[in-house]
């Protein structure tokens, strides 16, 4: 059986991993929501309660890129903010589906807000999944990036 299991792990490990760090990356990213609300920010006052989101999507997306980097996708590039840029480019695109697939389904379907919001949020994730994996950490092929480096 646990040979099974470990089987299992290492054929989906990338994928488990992946759940893992987004829990961790979530909880950061809510703690940040909630250190900064409860000790200089007010979330009833509009515009601080749109900074707390701000705070805790840049937390989110810096922990993020960090733990997917490491842990994820074990990247080596060295370009390191380019790949920054990319992945937080890719956190924003799903951010905006995010948004727009809420009003659609919510304000527009009349769908439940919350059973809207654990679907998107799936989508959600398998688009920063699918964003991370073969765009931003793509894995290449050492001998083709020689080649490339010879001829070039």
């Amino acid at each position: 059986m646990a040979e099974k299991i470990r089987e299992l792990y290492v054929k989906y490990e990338e994928i488990i991993v992946y759940l893992i760090v987004g829990v961790v990356n979530t909880i950061i990213s809510l703690g940040a929501w909630f250190l900064c609300a409860y000790t200089f920010l007010d979330a009833e006052i509009v515009w601080q309660n749109v900074l707390l989101g701000v705070i805790s999507w840049v937390v989110g997306v810096v922990t993020g890129y960090f733990m997917n980097r490491k842990f994820v996708f074990k990247s080596h590039e060295p370009n390191i903010w380019k790949e920054f840029l990319q992945f937080s480019g890719g956190r924003l695109s799903t951010w905006a589906l995010d948004a727009v697939m809420m009003v659609v389904m919510v304000n527009l379907m009349h769908i439940h807000e919350g059973a809207s919001k654990i679907f998107v949020c799936v989508l959600v994730m398998i688009g920063n999944y699918i964003i991370s994996k073969f765009f931003v950490f793509k894995k290449t092929d050492p001998a083709k990036e020689q080649t490339a480096k010879q001829e070039g």
